[in-house]
């Protein structure tokens, strides 16, 4: 049995060889690597999510594919906003937010009417799944 580390790191690993295209489940995604200060550790922590790009924001969303909690990454910006983000060959710090309520419905509905797994992801749970707005952070 794979454990969601393996996992995560195996696409880790394809995206990175292959100049962030992945192949499988993910063929055509939009996937991007976000790297992100552990909550309590302090560590560095490299998650692959899907995404969306509204203008020039990256928007991801904390589904877990629907699990009761929030994902680890989530906390970790919610501790650490500053992070970084690896899409296609470009590598770039970002500022994390959390989108707002309505803000928030406007961007999940559109990933859900793009991938409907999301609106699943949201049927699933008790919890508002949490939407966050990536920033690029000026050099």
């Amino acid at each position: 049995m794979t454990n969601h580390n393996d996992w995560n790191q195996k696409i880790i690993d394809e995206f990175r060889s292959a100049g962030g295209k992945l192949g499988g489940q993910f063929t055509g995604a939009p996937i991007l690597l976000l790297t992100s200060t552990g909550a309590k550790t302090g560590q560095k922590h490299t998650t692959p999510m899907m995404y969306f790009a509204d203008g020039d924001r990256l928007v991801v969303f904390a589904s877990k594919a629907g699990a009761p909690t929030n994902p680890d990454w989530y906390r970790n910006l919610l501790a650490h906003p500053r992070a970084s983000v690896e899409v296609a060959t470009g590598t770039f710090e970002v500022q994390a937010e959390v989108a707002g309520r309505e803000e928030r419905d406007r961007l999940y509905a559109i990933q859900s009417e793009r991938y409907p797994g999301f609106a699943e992801y949201q049927e699933k749970t008790t919890r508002v799944i949490p939407v966050v707005i990536l920033r690029r952070v000026a050099p």
